[in-house]
């Protein structure tokens, strides 16, 4: 359920091109993911949004994206 609603939002963020939505979605739905035990799902589908990222990571969204990935400060 919730993850359907997130992949949604997903989907859409991306029909529209916008990288900041993506994000936002692919996090919470990467967050959901790890939570169920899925942390290698999470990092597959969070990893490639976040790498399109050329500027802003002093922001909360790639923040939290960064530390879901595991990756340090």
């Amino acid at each position: 359920m919730a993850e359907d609603q997130f992949r949604q939002a997903l989907a859409w963020a991306r029909r529209r091109t916008v990288l900041s939505l993506e994000l936002r979605a692919a996090t919470s739905l990467a967050r959901l993911l790890c939570d169920e035990g899925r942390g290698t799902d999470a990092i597959t589908l969070l990893k490639p949004v976040y790498d399109r990222f050329t500027e802003g990571f002093d922001t909360a969204e790639i923040k939290n994206a960064k530390a879901l990935l595991g990756e340090p400060a």
